[in-house]
């Protein structure tokens, strides 16, 4: 018999960039939760929130994301990004639950020179990236009909993140010093959003076993922190912002971390056009469309 919750998607991720897109975009079949009632760290809480709403599909949206922080609460970070979300795929499959499993560029030490490919071997530089990597093999063990997605640099009209940080910045400065030796592909939240709900649509189409697997999904194209806080603060200046004065470049060595950054992470993504027939928009213009919904958040 049908019920209700035959086409909910249930997302993790509480008030988070991709969650929040998610929502917002898949309407009312997608449910978002998060702390408490949804923790990795916390199995009951998993198991219970399964039960609630007996979900069609999951996306795992959740993760431990301070990178820097990570370095130091390493049991925090693999409770959050490891042995969570191997609970989390093992009560999918014994309830024959598809699972979607976002990850990161971070599993990458980015000295390759090139794009990375699914298939090269990761060499994670830190904690953060080390129990994202573990995460993603425990996710495939535990849960076959799992997606595991890929993504770096992502970014929205909403939120905290790095395009709204610079946008911010230059309203009250007038010279900004930002890391330009560091390579990437930038993601519009509801760019990966979108692309999510069509692989979910498919994977409800019918499950088939090529869907399996490690996918990057990211914006196309790349560029360098500088470079998007450039765009994001020429998108600004559309909406009567004045550009700083200087947007300089700098070295990583002058922005030093706690956690080690890659220092080239671009992702190659055609595996996701070649298996879903999806290709996320273009870098520039997902933050054309996120500096318009910063401004249009904004008091008047």
């Amino acid at each position: 018999m049908s019920t209700a919750s035959d086409n909910l998607i249930l997302v993790t991720g509480g008030q988070g960039q991709l969650a929040s897109s998610l929502k917002t975009l898949g309407g009312s079949r997608v449910v978002v939760v998060g702390r408490p009632e949804f923790d990795l760290a916390a199995p009951e809480t998993m198991a219970a929130t399964l039960a609630r709403y007996t979900p069609s599909l999951v996306v795992n949206a959740a993760a431990w994301t301070a990178v820097d922080l990570a370095e130091s609460e390493v049991g925090g970070a693999t409770a959050a990004n490891e042995t969570g979300p191997a609970e989390l795929a093992r009560l999918c499959a014994a309830q024959g639950i598809p699972l979607i499993h976002v990850s990161t560029d971070y599993v990458y030490a980015g000295d390759k020179g090139t794009a990375y490919v699914e298939t090269d071997p990761v060499t994670p530089q830190t904690v953060y990236g080390r129990t994202k990597a573990a995460g993603e093999q425990a996710v495939l063990k535990a849960q076959p009909r799992s997606v595991v997605l890929r993504t770096a640099w992502v970014y929205s009209g909403h939120c905290k993140n790095f395009v709204r940080t610079m946008v911010n910045a230059g309203a009250k400065n007038t010279h900004l010093k930002v890391v330009g030796d560091q390579y990437g592909c930038p993601t519009n939240a509801d760019d990966l959003a979108k692309a999510i709900l069509g692989i979910v649509d498919q994977i409800k189409a019918g499950w088939q076993d090529r869907f399996a697997g490690i996918y990057h999904a990211c914006g196309t194209g790349d560029t360098s922190w500088h470079g998007l806080a450039v765009a994001a603060l020429e998108e600004a200046t559309r909406h009567g912002q004045t550009m700083p004065v200087e947007v300089a470049a700098i070295r990583t060595e002058d922005w030093p971390t706690p956690a080690k950054r890659p220092q080239d992470s671009r992702l190659d993504c055609s595996k996701l056009e070649r298996v879903f027939g999806i290709r996320l928009p273009e870098w520039r213009d997902g933050v054309a469309r996120a500096v318009d919904e910063h401004f249009a958040s904004k008091p008047a």
